[in-house]
């Protein structure tokens, strides 16, 4: 059976039990009503419990609905912890420095709450010699144990010694470990950038207190030049009006 809401005139009961948009209940209504109520708020009429009797129909905007829904579903699923198991393959003779970069790998597995299978490869005469295996194993498990735990014992399958670690913390708790380190380096990026934009506004600040007194230096020093002139020349009008009185004499 289909669990999908029936919306509007798909309904087809004469009463149903009315619940409004804020989720109060309304009561027992005939459908008209319903439909006019739901008309009259322009919303839709849901009937989200057919199989109550009468069914039980609410007042909603139901595409509004439909996205929340999905939206909650994709926060569930994004939550969801799955178990994943990874492998990592090494040989008996392996060289200190690969044998470093796998163990990085196992720790950073183990570090995201992942299951890790670690698989001995034997070739040729490698076979009869399945002590350095174990022992390889062994070393591997003691080096991370402060992160996993030796889930499965190593025991030999074919040509292959297998093993598995398994993580001391869970999916969970690792997930929202690296959320929170992603949130706090998103934070820092922005605290940079907020600093960087202040320190910007600051030199503009001063640029344009700069330019301010510069302009305010030349204008000073135009006054200066103006007064300067008019006393020179007041000077030698008072020097030609000797001169005159003289002549005129």
């Amino acid at each position: 059976m289909s669990t999908e809401p029936r919306i509007n005139d798909r309904i087809r009961v004469p009463e149903v039990r009315l619940v409004g948009p804020s989720g109060e209940q309304v009561g027992i209504v005939p459908l008209a009503k319903a439909l006019e109520l739901a008309q009259e708020y322009d919303l839709d009429l849901v009937e989200v419990a057919a199989t109550a009797r009468p069914p039980v129909c609410k007042l909603m905007d139901y595409g509004k609905f439909k996205y929340e829904s999905a939206m909650k579903a994709r926060e569930a699923r994004k939550n969801q912890a799955h178990t994943v198991i990874k492998e990592m393959k090494l040989r008996p003779k392996i060289d200190p420095h690969d044998y470093d970069t796998k163990k990085g790998h196992v720790v950073r597995f183990l570090k995201q709450g992942d299951k890790v299978k670690i698989t001995i490869m034997f070739r040729g005469r490698e076979q009869s010699r399945p002590e350095l295996g174990f022992r390889l194993l062994q070393r591997l498990a003691n080096d991370v144990q402060d992160l996993g735990f030796v889930e499965s014992s190593a025991k030999q399958d074919g040509r292959n010694m297998i093993m598995v670690l398994g993580p001391h913390k869970k999916k969970t708790e690792a997930m929202a470990e690296a959320r929170a380190a992603q949130d706090a380096r998103k934070a820092e990026r922005l605290g940079r950038t907020a600093e960087a934009d202040g320190a910007e506004v600051d030199d503009i600040d001063e640029d344009a207190a700069l330019e301010a007194e510069n302009a305010a230096a030349e204008a000073e020093a135009d006054d200066d030049a103006t007064q300067d002139e008019a006393e020179a020349g007041d000077a030698a009008a008072k020097a030609d009006e000797p001169a005159e009185v003289a002549q005129d004499a």
